[in-house]
């Protein structure tokens, strides 16, 4: 993997902090990307008419439709790295069925370069598909993998048409690639004490 390659963030707009050592460290640029606005603002209106209609949100609904998901940030580093109208792209990428943005959770200790090595070798057998992602018995894991930029406007107008659900988008175009045992333990953290199993689990690996 080359050494150069932009590091996107995207936090969904919770200000994520990056260290200043790790930018001064980085041999790539490192910064923020904001998450992809819907033009037609469905996210928004949904989240309004539920209110007035009197409809109660569970905190996981109501998250998922205050900050978009992980889609709308998907979205936006593929509009950072294909021709896009009237925006400044990082890269100068025409080639947009050969190229991919590799796409890792917050939640992921796996080593960058050991999540490309793994998923590489399945582009040239991914006939058809457009997404590349890990998975193991029961689930797949749709941010520990890879995404043809050709399918940026696919995206966009489901975005635009209101969803938000990443499962829906990516099933039909995936390629599942079975997880590595020594990664079970490095990803998915939902508790302080999952992190710290991880980190353990880091150390032996």
């Amino acid at each position: 993997m080359m050494s150069n390659l932009p590091i996107m963030i995207a936090d969904n707009g919770r200000g994520f902090s990056i260290n200043p050592n790790l930018l001064k460290q980085s041999q790539s640029p490192i910064f923020h990307i904001a998450d992809y606005l819907s033009a037609n603002g469905l996210c928004s209106k949904k989240l309004s008419d539920t209110k007035l209609s009197g409809q109660s949100l569970s905190n996981k609904d109501d998250n998922s439709f205050e900050t978009g998901g992980a889609l709308v940030a998907i979205e936006a580093a593929l509009q950072a790295l294909t021709p896009q109208e009237n925006t400044n792209n990082l890269t100068k990428i025409t080639d947009t069925k050969s190229s991919w943005l590799l796409v890792i959770s917050c939640d992921s200790l796996i080593p960058v370069t050991g999540l490309w090595q793994k998923l590489r070798p399945y582009i040239t057998q991914a006939d058809g598909k457009s997404v590349i992602c890990l998975t193991d018995d029961s689930h797949l894991y749709p941010l520990l993998g890879l995404y043809r930029l050709s399918i940026e406007p696919e995206l966009k107008h489901y975005i635009d048409n209101g969803q938000r659900q990443v499962m829906k988008f990516i099933k039909p175009i995936v390629q599942p690639v079975p997880f590595a045992k020594v990664w079970q333990e490095l990803t998915n953290f939902n508790t302080p004490k999952d992190f710290v199993r991880a980190c353990l689990a880091l150390n032996d690996s």
